[in-house]
């Protein structure tokens, strides 16, 4: 089915619908739809969007907590030849507003809490049935650099940015997932709105196999689900694994089923990718990319126990290099900005040419390539060592300070369960790192210890206790907060 140069997601899941009509697609709660009424139901909100003026091409957004209905809007667009544009919960409603505009979405479909006021027709999620209507949809012809979705990044401020992703980029993801995915059943615990979730959401329904979404992740939930439906792959967050590892309970639950579990979006610690090997079933895979595209790399966790403290080699038809400030490539084991080109790549950021120039690099044969904002190393086997964010990087003194090294440091402290590292401004310094932690201990001992086993240029200037470290829906770390919450 996949050896075509290309098909779209909905000619796939209609495939499956004729093909096994009876195959659970996708479980939530006690709700269970299977292949030939995700087909109708998908012909359904096609055609209402239809009815109801939306034409191909434009942009649907969508708002809430994951959900069936959420699900069904999503992938019912794209059969109308829309693209989807999921919002996510946690932005500002001035945000949220301006990225309804920025996609100039005629419709938006959104859950109770999150009513905002904007001048486009609303469907509130819990009524999409009285707004449904009964009709085939007008066909459509896709071509393959047609747009699928809009995903907005995690802007600080302003409006954040809309990444534009093909149906090609999406053909891509469908395609790499492993043989036999057709009989997976995927454990779905990140929010639908996060490309991280979509990496595993869409493959599973374009092979055929069964998605089990969790309309919101607990640790305790999701081992009690993926025993009770015989979880087979899983995409989770480095902040989950860690949870899902620390329930006392963990090893009483029947995990035997699974043979995938894969990773992304945050610094996966070496010593948590230790421990689920030790103790959960299956291969693990860590993916390290953008949602704008770009290089991926790949980190088979059980072949290179040695190579955990890295995000592994480049995928195959993956071009990865380091670059210096002044856009050139470094030499071998030196450290760069990275930069990635393969075919899964964005169109460019939505209306934002600017942005989407300062997010290119390319080489002497004139190849296009994305600046992924990360800093990294390349080692004499060519795995992949990630040294910080670009943006996060401190220069303390005219010296640069990689928080991500202080981090490992601070956290070998045994009363230190998590901690992040930020720089801020200093008058003697330009700027100085400061260090935030979750756990127990005097701050003022932990610093002293931590200090004592840094250097010089490196030093913590202070360091703060917090019951908890601000984090995205899909479990970054939002140092920004920090920084202010110093401030």
């Amino acid at each position: 089915m996949l050896a075509s140069d290309f098909a779209t997601l909905p000619d796939l899941i209609r495939a499956h619908a004729q093909e096994r009509s009876d195959k659970p697609a996708i479980v939530f709660g006690d709700r269970t739809m299977t292949y030939a009424e995700l087909d109708r139901a998908m012909d359904r909100i096609a055609f209402s969007l239809q009815r109801g003026g939306a034409k191909q091409g434009d942009a649907i957004a969508i708002l809430g907590p994951s959900s069936l209905d959420y699900a069904l809007v999503f992938l019912g667009a794209l059969r109308a030849g829309c693209a989807a544009a999921p919002l996510a919960p946690s932005a500002t409603p001035e945000q949220l507003a301006a990225m309804v505009a920025d996609c100039a979405a005629p419709i938006l479909f959104h859950d109770a809490a999150h009513d905002i006021d904007v001048p486009v027709r609303k469907v509130a999620l819990e009524n999409l049935g009285d707004w449904l209507g009964e009709g085939i949809p007008a066909p459509v012809s896709v071509a393959s650099d047609d747009p699928f979705n809009i995903i907005y990044s995690s802007g600080t401020t302003g409006t954040p940015k809309g990444i534009v992703q093909p149906h090609a980029m999406r053909w891509v993801h469908i395609g790499r997932a492993p043989a036999g995915f057709g009989e997976a059943v995927t454990m779905v615990a990140t929010p639908l709105y996060s490309n991280t979730t979509l990496v595993s959401f869409l493959p599973t329904l374009g092979w055929g196999g069964t998605v089990v979404l969790m309309a919101k992740f607990d640790a305790r939930d999701f081992l009690v689900l993926a025993e009770k439906h015989r979880g087979s792959v899983t995409m989770l967050v480095p902040i989950q694994y860690r949870r899902i590892m620390a329930d006392p309970e963990f090893d009483r639950f029947d995990l035997s089923s699974f043979t995938l579990k894969t990773c992304t979006s945050a610094p996966f610690p070496a010593a948590l990718k230790a421990d689920v090997l030790a103790r959960w079933p299956g291969l693990l895979v860590e993916y390290y990319g953008m949602t704008e595209g770009g290089g991926t790399t790949i980190l088979i966790c059980n072949a290179h126990p040695d190579k955990l403290h890295t995000v592994g080699k480049p995928i195959e038809g993956h071009d990865i290099r380091l670059i210096d400030d002044r856009g050139s490539e470094v030499p071998q084991g030196e450290m760069g900005e990275v930069v990635g080109r393969s075919s899964a790549m964005m169109t460019g950021y939505h209306g934002r040419s600017d942005a989407t120039d300062d997010a290119t690099w390319y080489d002497k044969a004139g190849n296009r390539f994305i600046r992924h904002g990360d800093v990294g190393r390349f080692d004499e086997d060519g795995f992949l060592t990630l040294l910080d964010r670009k943006k996060d990087l401190i220069i303390s003194g005219g010296f640069n300070v990689y928080p991500t090294d202080l981090e490992a440091v601070l956290v070998q402290h045994p009363q230190v369960t998590e901690c992040s590292v930020v720089g801020v401004p200093s008058d003697r310094w330009g700027e100085t790192p400061i260090g935030f932690y979750v756990g127990a201990g005097d701050p003022a001992e932990i610093l002293a210890w931590t200090n004592a086993r840094l250097g010089k240029t490196q030093r913590l200037a202070d360091l703060r206790r917090i019951d908890e470290l601000p984090r995205s829906a899909i479990g970054k770390v939002l140092k920004r907060e920090l920084r202010e919450r110093y401030a």
